[in-house]
């Protein structure tokens, strides 16, 4: 029987980074870089200039260890509304890359091959931002595969179904022991009134049923909160959100966002803030470069 001193607790990192709209979530990855980790984003929301912006300020011989790749379904506008224009590939694409970390650079014509991220080693992270896109792209695909009923519509409550337990399966697998990398989700937050006639703020996901199931997957959970007129990293439950993380014992209330990931990560894992990384070998493409 294994013994619980065994355990892996903080060796990887599973986060699910929760805020509002331009709370400088993407941006205070920065702080990461910075401490010497390497990124790997699948970049679902096309907003990666400030973290951009903020790396060439703050790391600038950092820059060429954050590599991303942009995937989102493209839309056109029909006499029924606004469609995918072509079969949704959004949703499946993301998927072959948390498999397989390769694609094509559309600009270079290179190909970029980073191997399973589930084998990545300990200083590099991969990021979903955002998970409200990455839901997006689901409902797409199984709207796609979802058959058309004598209405001429196809069934919702299938639709819903079938991508809900899609992306909860998902995240299921990003935090599984087997998945060894480090992984945030950041992921935006909606407002729910409970059976109890309370209102709490959950992690926006596909209808309501999936909302309240996204934080039980993940050991870390933390919201970016306005405070006053600072941005700041809320560590602890009230009764709008229940929040965790795996030092309880040693971690603050609150952080700071500029540098707060850094310092969440280092107390996680029992370390000292890093300062500089070790070289790392250049990527086979330029990095922060859409595709």
């Amino acid at each position: 029987m294994p013994s619980l001193s065994n355990h892996h607790s903080n060796a990887l990192v599973k986060l699910l980074l929760l805020g509002d709209a331009k709370s400088g979530k993407t941006s205070s990855l920065v702080s990461l870089v910075k401490a010497g980790y390497k990124l790997r984003i699948l970049d679902m929301d096309n907003l990666l200039d400030p973290l951009k912006y903020q790396i060439m300020s703050h790391c600038p011989d950092k820059i060429e260890n954050v590599e991303y790749h942009s995937l989102r379904d493209d839309y056109k506008v029909t006499p029924a509304g606004t469609v995918v224009d072509g079969k949704p590939k959004c949703w499946i694409d993301s998927l072959k890359m948390l498999n397989n970390w390769t694609y094509t650079d559309s600009i270079t014509g290179e190909v970029i091959e980073l191997g399973s991220p589930a084998t990545w080693p300990d200083d590099t992270i991969l990021v979903i931002d955002s998970l409200s896109r990455w839901c997006d792209a689901a409902m797409e695909f199984h709207r796609s595969m979802t058959p058309v009923g004598r209405g001429g519509q196809a069934d919702g409550r299938a639709i819903y179904g079938n991508a809900q337990d899609d992306v909860e399966k998902q995240l299921a697998g990003l935090t599984s022991p087997k998945f060894r990398c480090n992984v945030i989700v950041i992921c935006h937050g909606v407002y729910m009134t409970l059976d109890d006639g309370t209102t709490k703020i959950f992690p926006q996901g596909i209808g309501q049923k999936l909302s309240p199931k996204i934080p039980t997957y993940f050991p870390n959970y933390i919201r970016y909160i306005q405070k006053a007129d600072k941005r700041t990293i809320q560590l602890t439950s009230n009764q709008m959100i229940s929040l965790a993380n795996g030092r309880p014992d040693a971690m603050p209330a609150e952080l700071p966002t500029d540098t707060g990931l850094a310092e969440f990560f280092a107390i996680l894992k029992g370390q000292p803030a890093k300062s500089e990384a070790t070289p790392v070998a250049k990527p086979k493409s330029l990095t922060l470069r859409r595709t």
